[in-house]
């Protein structure tokens, strides 16, 4: 069966991008006689709000969205995201990285190719993370890009584009892991567990098929494949589409304050005229 879902962030209010988002997979849903699943992406304890939840639910429901319940919250489910950081550390695939953010900037930096260069790292000597330990140092658990190679052996993994990437990338894309940042964190002890390891986790145990999504994420599947294959997850399906901008040709964005939709119902407008706009009806 088809199964798509939409996963927004509680740590602000909904604005039109999310809208665009969450019609785009729901009516996919509906046109496949599949199912919709709302998902709460509420691991960052430090952003997110209570009333931003119950914003999101409010605000789905003037959309015109219906979607299955219990809904899943990620912060109830944070066992199952360690016990997968348990597995990739008991196959050797993560390390210890205890430099800082300034000393991640500075090492970019003075890159070879820049700062848009991937990070890769290496883990410490057995003496020098004990002492790092004991001297009770904050670190993150990253995951080991040369590691995971040598786990696959060569083997070439890939993905199904349904949709488009940002560069015009359709049908089965070769998955390239380094372009979603490197040795990505996969857990630091503010947030307990990063995006994508959580995000492989729940599409897996809520039996995603089809992750339907904006092109800002397109990078992100390439890592994502990669966390399927060593977790030994099933692989998806993936339709990106394309992103709603305003009159300045940004994207619609909550640290841009774009125009919520608590805003637009406020404005008297509804949910058939801002359907219209976006170009769903």
């Amino acid at each position: 069966m088809f199964v798509t879902r939409f996963a927004p962030s509680p740590t602000g209010y909904l604005h039109r991008g999310h809208a665009f988002s969450a019609l785009t997979a729901f009516t996919a849903a509906r046109a496949a006689a599949g199912r919709f699943i709302l998902r709460i992406e509420d691991i960052d304890a430090t952003r997110c709000r209570p009333q931003f939840e119950e914003a999101i639910y409010e605000d789905l429901a003037w959309l015109g969205i219906e979607w299955e319940t219990p809904v899943r919250r990620q912060s109830d489910h944070l066992d199952d995201y360690q016990a997968a950081l348990a597995a990739l550390t008991a196959d050797h695939l993560t390390y210890r990285c205890f430099k800082t953010r300034k000393e991640l900037a500075q090492a970019a930096a003075s890159a070879p190719h820049g700062a848009a260069e991937a990070y890769r790292g290496a883990p410490l000597s057995a003496e020098q993370e004990a002492a790092r330990l004991a001297a009770g140092d904050p670190f993150a658990w990253r995951l080991s890009l040369d590691a995971a190679e040598t786990a696959l052996a060569g083997r070439p993994l890939s993905f199904l584009e349904e949709g488009v990437g940002p560069n015009g990338e359709q049908g089965e894309i070769r998955a390239d892991p380094a372009l979603s940042g490197g040795d990505i964190v996969l857990a630091r002890k503010d947030v307990g567990v990063a995006y994508h390891l959580a995000v492989v986790v729940d599409d897996a145990l809520q039996g995603v098929t089809h992750v339907i999504r904006g092109q800002d994420l397109f990078e992100a599947t390439h890592v994502q494949r990669l966390l399927q294959a060593l977790l030994d997850l099933p692989t998806l399906t993936y339709r990106h589409h394309r992103l709603l901008t305003g009159p300045d040709g940004r994207r619609f964005a909550k640290r841009d304050q774009a125009e919520t939709l608590r805003d637009l119902r406020a404005r008297g407008v509804t949910p058939a005229q801002l359907k219209a706009e976006m170009g769903l009806e």
